[in-house]
Parts: structure tokens; C-alpha cells; sequence
């Protein structure tokens, strides 16, 4: 009996005699060698990328994304080449030959003990996330399980998501473009991920389509979407346009969305827009009116980091009609998010790994907001890797919704991960 086969049947053998999954943390092999590189991301900066090898053989690697819309309760990113002086340092003597890549809680204690911080300044939440997801991947081949079959066996299942696209971007993504940062296409009736992912490569496709009859440039952004130089009022028009266009010819329904990251626009109290500024009541009244205008599916981001008890009032108004999604407002933190719980600040929670610095924290976080009927979406950043870890994360926590883009090979990578994994389900 091969060595793998050994574990994969130890591993059956847990779980069948406890009658249950086996719980996130089940000790299985040892991590024997970590190695840190500096790799680009898609654009152009240098990011961390974690290689994690164990006894059994096991092997996973990783790479931290990028944020530019970032919000200011994130975890810190380092400087990559000091966040692997430093991760080398403090965190790797605390892993190697010391804690098993099963036991992934571990792990994560592990680097949060190295770097003795709240927000992983010392190390880098870039370092930090890197040999986090990395570890998780060892964890699973340790026992020759895909990833998402080694988490869902903890937590609620494996459920494809739908994927949201960002289709029309301006704001930190792309200069003189839209004010909203993205306009996402949402295939909320596609039948299932194949589906959906190719309706958002179509509404992509008729938007370069109908930007180009009216002679406007189609210039991109960070993510690959459309970044022309227009006005929100008239992205508004074209998306809509677009997906109703494409709904029409697939024959299942394409809603769509907005990411308003609307921290950016808030300056000494009003959200300050090309053509005007919006008090916060007036911003709650034009969100709403878009909403019932456009039939949104998904808001993120229409208020301020810190306006707890305005996004409470939005949510009153429309969030029987909409997801209204916390991003900047929670920043995968589950103590913001339990005062997002406490108020009724929204109903779900965008989630990014980097955003908090582990696996296990971001579990939390999906976790927590579940227990309370708030529903996650597992994200991409702006500058992105191949790594294909969060196609995963959604998959393996039931997460209903995803965010990776439309095109773009560091978009496309996780968007065929979940082509492969719906082939497998």
C-alpha cells in the first residue's frame, strides 16, 4: 500500500468512525519545508507565493492577491520582499517540523503567534494568507482530496456558486471612467456554473459591442472589465441594455449589480461625484432608486467603512429586494461583522483571505455570518494571481456567490477551477 493510500484510508476511517466530517483540524502530517518567493500579479507588483511540503508527501501552493480599493480595517500588506525577510523569521521556525498541514486551525494560530498583532503588520497578512491557503492545499493532497472536498467536510457542503462578472469598472480600478467602481453582471438563473460563467463572457462581449456603435473607447481596467470614459447614469443604460440583450438569447435571467466602494467617494461627511455631492440620506435615496430602477441584485459597498447605522437604513429599505453587501464595512473581521449583525447592517459579506490574513478566519467569518442569515461572497482583488484557492473556499463552505472577474487569465483561472470542480461534483 502506497503511502497516500494509507492516509486517504486513515482519513475514511476518522470520519466513518466518528459518524460525522472530520472536524477542521484533524492532525494528520507534518509541514517539513516552507519556501517564500516574490512572483508578480496582474499588474506587475511583486506578491508573496508560498510552496508548503509535508511528511506524507503532500505539496500546496499559494500566492496572496492585491488590493487597491482597500478599506482601512484590512489586515497590512508588506512590501514582499520584507514580508518574506520577516515571515522567514518569526512564522516558518514555528511551522516546519512542528505542526501538521491538517490541522489547519494550527496553522493559522501558528502565524498569528509569530506575528503578535491584530492586523499582521509584523509578518505581512500578504505572507501570512500565502502560507495559509498554501497549508490548506498540502493538507488536502496530504490525503488525496481535492481542496474543496477537504474543507466541505467541515463545513456546510459542496455547492457550486454563481459567479459575478464584472463587466463595466472605473473608480481605484481605471481613471476617467465610471465614479461606480464595478458594474457586475449577475446570472442568477443560469442552470449552472458553465452556464453562468459563459453568460458573463457574453454580456462582456456585447458591452465592447455597444460602447463601439457609439464610438466610445473600450479601455480596460485591473480586472479586465471595460473602462470607458462615460458617465455612471450611462453605464447604467449600457449594462442594463446588455444583459437583457444576452438574457434574452440564452433564456435564463442575468440581473446585474454594482460594486460602489463608497468609501472611496466619501469625503468630510458627503459622497462627492463628478456631477454632484450626496448626503448620506440623499445616497441611501439614489441607491434605493437604482435598485427598483435597474431590478439590482447585488449592491457592495453603497455607504461608508464606519456608517454602521446608515447601511442599517438602506438595509431596511431595500434589502428584502436586494443583497446589500459589506466589503469595506467588514473586511472578513467577524468582530465588524458582529456589529453588522447586532444593527442589521446588511444581509451578506464579501469575503477575501487576504483581507483578514488566514484560511481560518475568513471560515469564521462565512461561518458566523451563516449562523445569522447572512450570505457570503468569496472575492478576487484587483491585482490577482493564477492562484485559484477562493473557487475553492466558495465550493467547499457553500458560499452562494463569487466574484472573480469576467476575463483575464489571473480571472479565468479561477473561473475554470470552477468549471473542473462542477465536473467532479
Amino acid at each position: 500500500m502506497t503511502t497516500g493510500e494509507t492516509f486517504i484510508r486513515e482519513y475514511i476511517r476518522r470520519a466513518v468512525g466518528t459518524g460525522r466530517p472530520l472536524p477542521f483540524g484533524a492532525p494528520m502530517t507534518r509541514i517539513t519545508d516552507i519556501t517564500l518567493r516574490r512572483v508578480l500579479d496582474s499588474r506587475g507588483n511583486t506578491t508573496v507565493e508560498a510552496d508548503v511540503s509535508t511528511t506524507s508527501g503532500g505539496f500546496g501552493r499559494a500566492a496572496a492577491p492585491s488590493g487597491a480599493s482597500t478599506g482601512e480595517h484590512e489586515a497590512i500588506e508588506l512590501d514582499a520582499a520584507d514580508a518574506i525577510e520577516r515571515a522567514e523569521e518569526e512564522a516558518l521556525p514555528r511551522l516546519e517540523s512542528e505542526v501538521d498541514a491538517e490541522d489547519q486551525r494550527a496553522v493559522d494560530a501558528a502565524l498569528r503567534e509569530a506575528d503578535g498583532t491584530e492586523n499582521f503588520s509584523e509578518i505581512g497578512a500578504n505572507a501570512a494568507v500565502a502560507i495559509s491557503m498554501a497549508a490548506a492545499k498540502a493538507g488536502a493532497d496530504s490525503v488525496g482530496i481535492p481542496l474543496y472536498r477537504h474543507l466541505g467536510g467541515t463545513f456546510r457542503g459542496q455547492e457550486t456558486p454563481t459567479p459575478l462578472g464584472n463587466v463595466i469598472g472605473g473608480g481605484e480600478h481605471a481613471a476617467e471612467a465610471t465614479n461606480i467602481q464595478e458594474f457586475l453582471s449577475a446570472p442568477v438563473g443560469a442552470p449552472s456554473v458553465e452556464d453562468a460563467v459563459l453568460a458573463n463572457a457574453a454580456v462582456h462581449a456585447e458591452i465592447k459591442e455597444l460602447l463601439q456603435a457609439e464610438g466610445v473607447p473600450t479601455n480596460k481596467g485591473d480586472e479586465g472589465a471595460w473602462a470607458p470614459p462615460i458617465g455612471d447614469a450611462k453605464a447604467f443604460d449600457i449594462v442594463d441594455e446588455a444583459t437583457t440583450a444576452v438574457a434574452e438569447e440564452l433564456g435564463f435571467e442575468i440581473g446585474f449589480g454594482l460594486d460602489m466602494a463608497a468609501a472611496e467617494l466619501y469625503e468630510s461627511g458627503d459622497y462627492v461625484y463628478d456631477d454632484g455631492v450626496k448626503t448620506t440620506e440623499e445616497q441611501i435615496e439614489y441607491v434605493a432608486e437604482m435598485v427598483r430602477e435597474y431590478n439590482l441584485v447585488y449592491v457592495e459597498d453603497p455607504l461608508d467603512e464606519n456608517a454602521f447605522e446608515a447601511w442599517a437604513d438602506l438595509t431596511d429599505e431595500v434589502g428584502s429586494e436586494t443583497m446589500i453587501c459589506g466589503d469595506d464595512l467588514y473586511v472578513t473581521n467577524v468582530s465588524r461583522l458582529q456589529e453588522g449583525i447586532d444593527l442589521g447592517s446588511s444581509n451578506s459579506i464579501l469575503i477575501k483571505p487576504n483581507q483578514i490574513g488566514t484560511l481560518t478566519d475568513a471560515v469564521d467569518a462565512i461561518e458566523l455570518g451563516a449562523d445569522h442569515g447572512i450570505d457570503s461572497v468569496v472575492s478576487h482583488r484587483s491585482g490577482e494571481t493564477e492562484d485559484t484557492t477562493i473557487a475553492h473556499v466558495a465550493v467547499g463552505t457553500a458560499a452562494p456567490f463569487i466574484k472573480t472577474g469576467t476575463v483575464g487569465g489571473e480571472r479565468t483561472a479561477k473561473l475554470n477551477e470552477l468549471l473542473r470542480i462542477e465536473g467532479q461534483a
